[in-house]
């Protein structure tokens, strides 16, 4: 069973900063933890950043907990836990719609169509706040964090979370452009990640480095129990990399190991023929 930490409960609008709230959608499950977490920034004019799922009663949250006019609704990505309420909310608010529109890989949220979208290193002026879009393609090819200059706080979708390491989701997530995009933040002066699922993390730097290495330390894995078994299937393959990992989280585990295939494909470093892998000598 789920259990939730009460500072996670769902509709409970939470202070985190000076302009920044955060209210948890009522979508908690296997993949989304205590459920999709919605930042309200600013005081007199308010941007909404991931609404999450297309849920009426987060809907009423989030408008009661604004204290001022809604202008902006902006997403890190569009997987469906994260902006299939930016519509409804933009219908309610007339908000502006930010962010990159859905790739076409079957996972997406559709009705999202932003008026605006983000430049690499675009800073946007929203009312009380001032955030700078990077793009960070890898847990899908239209993420992008946002950091709040002001907090040095970096708002992560689901790039960063909190206690765990996001799913890579071939063939639109790319494991190569996922570390590519981890190396990029290191230039931005965060001090705290605020996820898309979990608690806010301290010394955001420390949190990205962990993350990095645990990556390349399960790159290495895969290689180590591929050299080991001679070859494999993803089947056969992903008990042996995720033996740390509970077999009812292997369905999402598979995906990420075929991530690292393929970045390793592309480098030479494995071969493939009909689904079956090998090292390369």
């Amino acid at each position: 069973m789920l259990r939730l930490r009460p500072q996670l409960a769902p509709g409970k609008s939470t202070s985190l900063a000076s302009g920044v709230r955060r209210i948890v959608a009522g979508n908690a499950g296997l993949m989304t933890g205590a459920g999709t977490n919605t930042y309200l920034l600013g005081e007199n004019e308010i941007a909404v950043v991931d609404p999450g799922p297309d849920d009426t009663a987060h809907l009423e949250c989030i408008l009661s907990a604004a204290g001022a006019p809604i202008r902006w609704v902006v997403t890190t990505h569009t997987h469906r836990d994260h902006s299939p309420l930016a519509a409804r909310l933009a219908r309610r608010t007339g908000a502006q719609l930010i962010g990159l529109p859905p790739p076409r890989d079957g996972r997406q949220d559709e009705s999202f169509v932003p008026d605006h979208q983000p430049a690499d290193a675009e800073v946007l002026a929203l009312g009380d706040s001032r955030l700078v879009a990077i793009h960070t393609p890898g847990h899908a090819s239209n993420c992008v964090c946002y950091f709040l200059e002001e907090e040095r706080l970096l708002i992560t979708g689901d790039h960063v979370l909190e206690g765990v390491s996001p799913v890579i989701l071939p063939p639109d997530g790319n494991m190569a452009d996922y570390l590519h995009s981890i190396d990029k933040l290191f230039a931005y002066d965060f001090e705290k990640i605020a996820p898309g699922h979990g608690e806010l993390m301290d010394s955001g730097k420390q949190v990205l480095e962990a993350l990095r290495a645990h990556r390349l330390a399960r790159e290495q894995k895969v290689l180590f129990s591929l050299a080991k078994l001679g070859q494999a299937d993803l089947n056969d393959l992903t008990p042996v990399v995720y033996d740390d990992v509970s077999a009812d989280r292997h369905p999402w585990a598979r995906l990420t190991l075929e991530a690292h295939l393929i970045k390793l494909l592309r480098e030479a470093r494995v071969g493939e023929l009909s689904g079956v892998w090998r090292v390369k000598a």
